[in-house]
């Protein structure tokens, strides 16, 4: 690093510094960990970080509202939901004379830098408070309030927001704080209510929070299945009511037992005139005769602890909003932080409010088309694969191929809902699917099931993999595979699963030397808990795993209330790859995350040992370590427990639990679900496109390195990728990518985690050169 990046890091510190951060406008469930973040990278750096309760109503009154946050104060909060410093809303604030009020004692604390955790409301009133701030300290000094020293000391104000909204309803960034959680209740109550409809043959209608904004009632029923959906982006055309009703009767013509309609409390028809759930349950009670109910979810959508997704971004969030304000000069506009892909970027906050606040004049002009648009590619991405999975096509146009579609490892959740969205896309392709029971080895003994549009209704919710999972690689009967692709005349194979799937792929592409019949169209999805397939950000299973252990972390911790001063030892799946357990820290709280990627020492042990010692001594009695399977052949689970308890002894004891299985089941989360659909649906669509491209003289015919592919999630882009391509950029002897994109959050977890009166410059640097690679880099289009 040149002496000139050594220069820059160290004027990033945060000595002389004041930071406030307020929740305002509605609670969303990940705000806490962002508070957090803000509040202990802020000691971190030498900045006095202050509370502001009751968010912008605080300010104004001042007093005990505004309070010094210590590093203790923000422990034990990630798993709390809602927002523990309130929220409220203030009038006053809207007013020249409430701002003023703010102003006033915000300047006698000296705060200059806010970070503001809200809705585009809220934002939009902390960039007005921005533009008035020199206005407001000129008033304050003619009014013999201030002095003149003070308001030169204080020239400017600082703004950074981030976006708290379960509804994910403003642009510039990928999902908001609090959305992943609010999925998670909706899907519970959802799973709920399959039971017993299923049990009575009842429909049932979902109401979900959404008054200006669809995304939580389009995701509930792209993940569930649901029979018809109702936005208020993109109202159903006139006549809706006879289509719907059909639609209804159709499923249940087919067998199904029940009906899901969701519906967002913002819906309207084309004219503008509200659907509500009540004249849904009547119109189908009264044109079908149905057994209806209605389920309003409410606030319970905003409830409930956190999901592991929300803890992560509310503490990537909060770390990237105080860098921003550390950097920030007199001239630097309000910005935002967002997420795009897997990166924390900071945008312009006015042009993400006007962009949010275009997709509403959109709306009330009835330009849907344009307001879908508005709202992303990932919006419309979701639209256009739920109108694909939902509802089956009366005429279908032969294609004349066949498409296997196979699992392959151990069982990851999501990978249901992706052989779901592979079936019913390949119908609507006009291909005939064959469902393949237990991988490759069931592939060469000849199970192969054709499979229809209803055989996998309601498979989205299940955990596991129904069509069953096995580990071994085909080089082993190769010969045998090739006679059951000649059997049934198979075109194309869609492989989901994790490293397996990506080895057997190779395998079967070297083997096209030898059979013929292997020169054909392969797409691998990557299906597997540990996040360790190269070539994709994430993989399908992961998401759930990750909240598996999350939760038991929590449970774990709370079974800790009545006693004091003891540290837990967790164990964590994931071979050599430590992406489980290095999130699961982030998101549980840890101290400490062992993983095979950032080797360690008996010294490094030593040094957390006497961390946990120091901690133990204040006000916080309960500590975590996360320890991924193979990160150590030496540095064992036990041998980490008995070291602790031996250094420990006298300070606190030690309890070891090692998660296992139990990491695998589990229903899959609304993030897998809804991943697996997209990219599965996504992987069809580009066999097909191969088919096509491939038929030659009656035959489908593909020998190129690009008929092979693994389809992938890089930052906001499904890619695909010759598997061929990956084999450099793969540790095959560990199965790990060479590469891995979540390593640059290590030193975030160790900052959080830890404790120190000056930061460590060295800790730093890791973050911040990350960040400045990140600013070279294009900013996101909108």
């Amino acid at each position: 690093m040149a002496p000139s990046d050594k220069k820059f890091l160290e004027s990033l510190s945060g000595a002389g510094r004041a930071i406030g951060v307020l929740t305002s406008g509605g609670d969303a469930q990940g705000m806490n960990a962002a508070v957090r973040a803000v509040v202990r990278m802020g000691i971190y750096v030498g900045a006095k970080v202050y509370f502001i309760y009751e968010g912008y109503q605080g300010m104004v009154d001042g007093g005990e509202h505004i309070q010094e946050a210590s590093w203790d104060r923000v422990s034990s909060i990630l798993q709390l939901g809602g927002t523990v410093i309130g929220s409220a809303r203030c009038k006053d604030f809207r007013e020249r004379e409430g701002r003023l009020k703010a102003a006033l004692n915000l300047v006698q604390r000296g705060i200059s830098n806010l970070c503001v955790i809200g809705g585009d409301g809220s934002l939009t009133g902390a960039n007005l408070f921005r533009e008035e701030w020199s206005g407001l300290l000129e008033e304050l000094v003619n009014n013999d309030q201030i002095t003149g020293e003070m308001a030169q000391k204080f020239t400017h104000l600082n703004i950074v927001g981030m976006v708290g909204s379960i509804d994910n309803d403003f642009c510039g960034t990928d999902m908001t704080i609090g959305t992943d959680s609010a999925l998670h209740r909706i899907i519970e109550v959802v799973d709920a209510i399959t039971t017993t409809a299923q049990s009575h043959q009842r429909s049932f209608v979902l109401e979900v929070m959404g008054r200006h904004c669809g995304y939580l009632a389009l995701v509930t029923a792209l993940v569930c299945g649901a029979d018809w959906t109702f936005i208020p982006e993109c109202p159903p055309e006139d006549g809706w009511e006879d289509k719907m009703c059909s639609t209804l009767s159709d499923t249940r013509g087919r067998g199904v037992r029940l009906n899901i309609v969701i519906v967002a409390e913002g819906a309207i028809d084309r004219h503008g005139k509200p659907i509500t759930s009540d004249s849904i349950r009547q119109l189908i009670k009264k044109c079908l005769g149905f057994d209806t109910r209605v389920t309003i979810l409410g606030h319970v959508q905003r409830g409930g602890t956190p999901s592991a997704f929300d803890r992560i971004l509310g503490s990537r969030m909060g770390v990237e909003a105080v860098l921003a304000l550390l950097e920030a000069a007199a001239d630097t506009p309000a910005c935002v932080v967002s997420l795009s892909g897997n990166q924390a970027v900071r945008l312009p906050l006015m042009e993400c409010v006007e962009m949010t606040k275009d997709v509403q004049k959109a709306m009330d002009e009835c330009r849907f088309d344009e307001a879908v648009k508005l709202r992303g590619r990932s919006f419309e991405n979701n639209l256009n694969i739920y109108r694909l999975l939902a509802h089956k096509k009366s005429e279908i146009k032969k294609s004349g191929f066949s498409v296997a579609v196979l699992c392959v490892g151990a069982p990851a959740a999501g990978m249901n809902a992706a052989v779901r969205a592979a079936i019913r896309v390949g119908i609507s392709e006009g291909h005939r699917m064959y469902a393949v029971h237990d991988g490759f080895e069931g592939l060469a003994k000849g199970q192969v099931e054709e499979f229809g549009w209803g055989d996998v209704g309601g498979w989205t919710g299940r955990g596991g993999a129904t069509l069953g999972t096995k580990r071994t690689l085909p080089n082993k009967f190769l010969d045998k595979i090739v006679e059951q692709i000649q059997k049934h005349s198979i075109s194309a194979l869609l492989i989901i699963g994790g490293f397996e799937a990506l080895e057997g792929a190779m395998q079967l592409a070297s083997g096209r030397s030898k059979f013929e019949e292997l020169c054909i169209p392969m797409c691998v999805i990557p299906a597997t808990i540990s996040n360790n397939v190269p070539g994709t950000d994430f993989s399908i299973g992961t998401d759930t795993a990750l909240n598996a252990i999350v939760e038991t972390c929590d449970r774990i911790k709370q079974s800790a209330s009545g006693t004091k001063h003891r540290v837990f030892i967790i164990e964590t799946m994931g071979g050599y790859c430590g992406y489980l357990a290095t999130m699961s820290g982030l998101a549980a709280g840890a101290d400490a995350a062992y993983i095979y990627e950032e080797p360690f020492s008996i010294r490094d042990l030593q040094m957390n040992v006497e961390h946990l010692t120091e901690k133990m001594k204040g006000n916080i009695h309960r500590g975590l370590v996360i320890r991924n399977e193979n990160c150590n052949p030496n540095y064992t689970t036990d041998f980490i427990y008995h070291l602790y308890s031996a250094e420990g002894k006298g300070v606190f004891d030690c309890r070891k639990n090692v998660l296992g299985h139990m990491q695998q089941g589990g229903c899959p989360s609304p993030f897998d679900r809804n991943f697996g659909t997209k990219i599965a649906a996504k992987g069809v669509q580009w066999v097909s496109k191969k088919l096509q491209e491939c038929y030659r003289q009656g035959r489908v015919f593909a020998n190129s390195d690009d008929s092979v592919c693994l389809l992938g999630m890089q930052r906001r882009a499904i890619v695909f990728q010759p598997v061929n391509s990956l084999k450099e950029r793969t540790d095959f002897e560990r199965r790990i990518p060479a590469e891995q994109w979540w390593l640059k959050l290590r030193p975030m977890l160790k900052i959080l985690a830890k404790y120190r009166t000056s930061y460590d410059i060295s800790d730093l640097e890791g973050h911040l050169e990350h960040v400045a690679a990140r600013r070279a880099a294009e900013a996101p289009k909108f």
